[in-house]
């Protein structure tokens, strides 16, 4: 069996603010295997980006890990000393932002940029770690890479910029890479471009991938796994493949009736109806019901436990129980 490199449980982000501890990731719970691609969707605003930020360490001054624990390689990365953190982020663990443009730091070249990592993690010299920047650049495919280290970000297409975040992230050959939304806001050749790229380099550097995307056709492209996350909940895990072809959540089936398909001349775009709730709102029962086309009284009332459907995929829903009943002869079975 393939030994996990990354597992989550049960955590819980909050945030302070004016009404109180608002909590935005409500008992995540997933893990990743060595040279896995895991992707992790939903709508904006329900707590995927949240979830990689406390997982490496990043929030903001008012967010806080409250609950569980976040296992890489057996250290247990909400424990650790800041200093400890510093040393494991960007060395064994890197990120990819969403938006390169405000990630990099305007008043600082390219080549100053990626230099830093290599000269702190591994006591690279300056010389040293300015030839390692351009092999990096010409790696993920940065035309005349000598050149442009001493260029500045806004000297650089928005393509360009997402390369030299993926070259920085990467300077230091880290064990688990996290890409926050990094095809948002480019073309879509562009976007198949570092697409490939992230499938290429995931291989040659035989690292781990987790996923942060809203677009179910980059998850197509480059996922093994799939979490589906709503209002800060996991509310379906499975394969790709069981994702895409027996989604086992209403809201998981929404998100797939609602990507356009060229192919097919009958296919009709079928919305969402409303909108995620806000974090202060109080919703009983299931946190979709508002939404459901299919909520049951029971949905309103009791929050769903976790139904499985096959032991790679399961889901929180209550429409699971029926069917799980029925398949273990009129008695459900234990929860996951």
């Amino acid at each position: 069996m393939i030994e996990s490199i990354l597992s989550v449980n049960n955590m819980v982000t909050a945030f302070k603010t004016s009404d109180g501890l608002l909590p935005a990731v409500r008992g995540a719970s997933f893990s990743v295997k060595k040279g896995e691609t895991l992707c992790i969707v939903g709508e904006s605003g329900c707590g995927k980006s949240i979830t990689a930020l406390s997982i490496m360490g990043l929030l903001p001054s008012n967010g806080k890990v409250t609950e569980g624990s976040v296992m890489f390689e057996n250290k247990d990365l909400l424990t650790l000393k800041k200093e400890d953190m510093r040393s494991l982020r960007g060395n064994e663990i890197s990120m990819i932002f969403q938006e390169p443009m405000t990630a990099l730091n305007p008043v600082f070249t390219v080549g100053y940029q990626i230099r830093e990592p290599l000269m702190i993690h591994h006591r690279l010299s300056k010389r040293e770690a300015h030839q390692k920047g351009i092999e990096l650049l010409k790696r993920v495919g940065i035309p005349s890479p000598a050149s442009r280290m001493n260029q500045y970000p806004h000297e650089l297409s928005g393509g360009m910029r997402q390369r030299v975040m993926i070259a920085i992230a990467l300077s230091c050959n880290p064990k688990l890479l996290v890409a926050d939304e990094p095809t948002t806001a480019l073309d879509v050749t562009i976007q198949a471009q570092i697409i490939d790229l992230l499938n290429d380099l995931k291989r040659d550097f035989e690292m781990s991938l987790i996923m942060i995307t809203h677009d179910m056709g980059v998850v197509a492209e480059i996922a093994d796994r799939v979490i589906v996350m709503y209002a800060g909940e996991i509310i379906e895990n499975g394969t790709v493949s069981e994702i895409f072809n027996s989604p086992q959540h209403p809201y998981t089936r929404g998100l797939l009736s609602s990507v356009p398909n060229v192919d097919d001349p009958d296919f009709h775009l079928n919305p969402i109806a409303g909108s995620l709730p806000l974090l202060n709102e109080k919703i009983s029962g299931c946190r979709f019901h508002p939404r459901c086309p299919h909520a049951m009284e029971k949905c309103k009332a009791v929050s769903p436990v976790t139904f499985e459907a096959t032991p790679t995929h399961s889901a929180r829903c209550w429409l699971m129980e029926d069917e799980e009943v029925r398949q273990h002869g009129g008695q459900r079975a234990g929860t996951l």
